[in-house]
């Protein structure tokens, strides 16, 4: 399934750098995000688009991660040639990664 299935997620920008925040709507969550959302994955997610290191950080009491993607908008807003040359649109892009998630869990989503 989709992030955007059980997750919300909110991004912006600083000069090179594309931050996003991902919302878990629970413990449980989290914790699969937290096995399966990895810096890694997240950069992959990416390809072609964040040149530099992706950075998790965790916020367990509020069920969210914060990723910090270097070398993400190919030299900032007002240098870039790109079309969208803002970090703004990296959470909705996240939130179309696919995690693995039980038969089981999925069911129960859609209740």
């Amino acid at each position: 399934m989709q992030l955007k299935d059980v997750a919300q997620a909110r991004a912006g920008d600083k000069g090179n750098k594309v931050n996003i925040g991902l919302f878990a709507p629970d413990e449980e969550w989290f914790e699969r995000f937290k096995s399966q959302v990895t810096p890694e994955r997240v950069k992959d997610h990416f390809k072609g688009l964040v040149k530099g290191d992706v950075v998790r950080y965790e916020l367990p009491n509020i069920h969210a991660f914060n990723f910090v993607l270097t070398e993400a908008l190919d030299g900032g807003g007002s240098s870039s040639i790109r079309m969208d040359n803002l970090g703004k649109c990296f959470g909705a892009n996240l939130l179309r990664m696919e995690i693995n998630v039980s038969k089981e869990v999925r069911k129960e989503e859609k209740r």
